[in-house]
């Protein structure tokens, strides 16, 4: 009999080590993940999930969590970090006094963007500046700007002032392979113009058919009334208390928001499988064509299509339909092959990003690894995508 219940118990410990080794399989922990980790000050979720698992973004799959804790998704400086029984992940509570909890990313590379930027479907309805002090070309802080469109608003109300500069839009195409993305650059009454004095690069696709994804407003000031109208004047005065940037006739008001944004950010994969090629990259921030790690860029797809603040998504350049010179020659010109004669070359990996802005028809995303220069145009696809 007992030597029946030792062969159980190797057998109930065999399974239960093929079942541990088959999860952590399955999660890609990795093999030099430590014993145990104490969180400190400036790390962030991505890293310490990167410390443990080869794919950080399914840190939610492995989550154990803590009753102890009050909200058991947050991780503070001083707590204890290690795997547990079948690799899920316990946290023993470190000391809490005066102590936030750490970020996802790193919040000051995407401050700007939470806190400056913002994508609505339409603004010519937004109260507008229509004048400024002695007639001025350009106000700043402690001046004053006469405003249209707040007939209703009393002294001491507050607005930000917003400037539109950017369209995104989506452009569906019926030819061989898949859709277009674009942006415009938008003048002071928020048509569109060829200044390129904007955060993002520009990229050159075709003008009809246009699906508007957005028009990024871009926060210049803010301002509290001072008086409103008055004498049958069809305008109010606000005077500008922030040291931003110049306001001008066309920026556009929208009240104050004590808290526009969310600060906790969990990486998760997708929620479902976006059809190939309407996941692309908008444009990549500061003007510049290409990015990398900790730079933001703007992906044409948002809430309709299931995205969420955490997703996590790789990027790939979309492989090139080039000519096969072994089989048509090596002079022939390109441009008289026809496109279903060429051979379509794979997808190349970039590197991932994960949102932290999401609106209806797009969203912001910071690049957190890569292996090449993520530019406009790549192509978004699920993470743990083979190709």
């Amino acid at each position: 009999m007992l030597q029946h219940l030792s062969q159980g118990l190797r057998t109930v410990c065999a399974v239960a080590l093929l079942t541990v080794a088959t999860y952590a399989a399955a999660q890609g922990v990795r093999g030099d993940h430590p014993d145990t980790y104490v969180v400190q000050r400036g790390d962030t979720l991505w890293d310490i999930a990167g410390k443990f698992l080869q794919r950080p973004w399914l840190w939610p799959e492995i989550w154990q969590a803590n009753p102890q804790i009050h909200n058991p998704h947050l991780i503070y400086p001083g707590d204890v970090i290690s795997l547990a029984y079948l690799d899920r992940v316990a946290v023993q509570p470190g000391p809490r006094e005066q102590v936030a909890p750490i970020d996802a990313i790193p919040l000051s590379d995407i401050e700007p963007f939470l806190k400056d930027l913002r994508v609505v479907d339409a603004f010519e309805h937004l109260p507008y500046v229509v004048g400024l002090e002695e007639d001025r070309l350009r106000v700043a802080q402690g001046q004053v700007v006469y405003v249209r469109g707040v007939a209703e608003a009393s002294p001491g109300d507050r607005f930000a002032l917003v400037r539109p500069t950017t369209r995104f839009h989506h452009l569906q195409r019926s030819g061989f392979c898949c859709d277009t993305f674009s942006k415009q650059d938008l003048d002071f009454r928020g048509r569109r113009t060829l200044d390129t004095q904007q955060y993002w690069a520009d990229v050159v696709m075709p003008d009809k058919g246009k699906e508007v994804l957005g028009y990024e407003l871009v926060q210049v000031n803010t301002g509290t009334i001072t008086r409103g109208e008055v004498g049958g004047i069809g305008a109010s005065t606000l005077l500008l208390d922030d040291e931003g940037r110049e306001v001008r006739i066309g920026d556009r008001l929208i009240p104050v928001d004590a808290q526009p944004y969310d600060l906790q950010f969990f990486p998760h994969p997708p929620a479902q499988q976006t059809e190939y090629g309407r996941a692309r990259v908008l444009a990549v921030a500061d003007m510049l064509t290409s990015g990398g790690p900790r730079d933001v860029i703007a992906v044409s797809i948002g809430a309709r299509e299931g995205i969420d603040n955490g997703t996590v998504f790789s990027i790939w350049r979309e492989g090139t339909n080039t000519v096969d010179r072994v089989e048509k020659g090596k002079d022939r010109d390109a441009d008289t092959v026809f496109f279903e004669n060429k051979v379509r070359l794979p997808d190349e990996f970039a590197g991932h990003a994960m949102v932290f802005r999401t609106y209806d028809k797009m969203a912001y995303a910071l690049v957190m690894d890569s292996i090449k220069p993520t530019r406009v145009g790549y192509h978004l696809k699920h993470p743990d995508a083979p190709y």
